[in-house]
């Protein structure tokens, strides 16, 4: 059998979750060190094994045999949810193609805690992980879901933040926002705001520290796909990016033909020259 719980930190961890990883035969954790401190601390002495995304693909045939021998293994990540950008998927699905039973234990969510801090609307949300590292590819992942009738919630890194957060005002307005750091661990925040004046503030204040959730509100009524001006997005897009880019970036924003998407971006490139 296989077990799933996140151990959050020291305060958060549930009696379920005490219950479960007292009785596991092994316990495979993201960091051995983090939940060695947490096992210690209730006086659990299972064995660790250290299973995180460097080393998943070695490990997760020899876990799945010792399951099928009739071995109950936990499988803990450090501060967030298994699976939720989190390692543990390929581990549940060898699992449940084996036939093994999986079972979860909820935990810490700094997801659903940034969504229920934000003051936006819960229902429905969408949920976008950690947006790409790099400035182009993260414009075009998040410009796919500016027009998304929902509430975003993503991961960000500290360090990409303040750029991530003016890329954001720039693709969705001004919209809603919230940025939540440290989420169910000792030293959480939130600031809440619109994209452009978050973006400000931390580009004025630095890298924040901790992990960071960022919340976004709904697209209102009128900021929807058929009405952005199609010269607007290619303006902007085209300031720093190669015609192809723009292109593509502004057929997502506004759902219009690339065709005659591109037939415009040629005639708003030459007029600037």
């Amino acid at each position: 059998m296989l077990v799933a719980t996140p151990i959050g930190n020291l305060r958060d961890i549930t009696i379920r979750a005490l219950d479960a990883l007292s009785a596991a035969d092994l316990i495979a954790c993201e960091d051995t060190r983090v939940t060695a401190r947490l096992l210690a601390r209730h006086g659990i002495r299972q064995p660790l094994l250290a299973y995180h995304a460097h080393n998943r693909h070695r490990l997760e045939a020899s876990l799945v045999e010792r399951m099928m021998a009739g071995e109950r293994i936990a499988l803990v990540t450090d501060a967030g949810t298994p699976l939720i950008s989190d390692p543990g998927e390929g581990l549940v699905k060898a699992a449940l193609a084996a036939g093994i039973d999986v079972a979860v234990l909820p935990g810490p969510s700094a997801a659903l805690a940034a969504l229920a801090l934000s003051g936006l609307p819960a229902e429905p949300f969408l949920f976008l992980g950690f947006p790409p590292a790099k400035a182009n590819d993260r414009r075009r992942y998040l410009a796919q879901f500016v027009s998304v009738p929902a509430t975003l919630v993503l991961f960000e890194a500290p360090h990409r933040l303040s750029q991530s957060l003016a890329e954001m005002a720039e693709l969705f307005g001004p919209r809603p926002a919230a940025v939540a750091r440290e989420l169910t661990k000792l030293h959480e925040e939130v600031r809440r705001g619109r994209l452009d004046d978050l973006a400000r503030h931390y580009g004025e204040t630095g890298q924040p520290k901790g992990e960071i959730v960022v919340v976004i509100g709904p697209p209102a009524e009128e900021g929807r796909k058929e009405v952005i001006d199609l010269d607007a997005v290619l303006v902007r897009a085209l300031e720093n990016r190669s015609l192809r880019d723009a292109v593509e970036e502004a057929a997502i924003l506004t759902g219009r033909p690339r065709r005659e998407i591109y037939v415009r971006a040629l005639a708003l490139r030459n007029a600037r020259r």
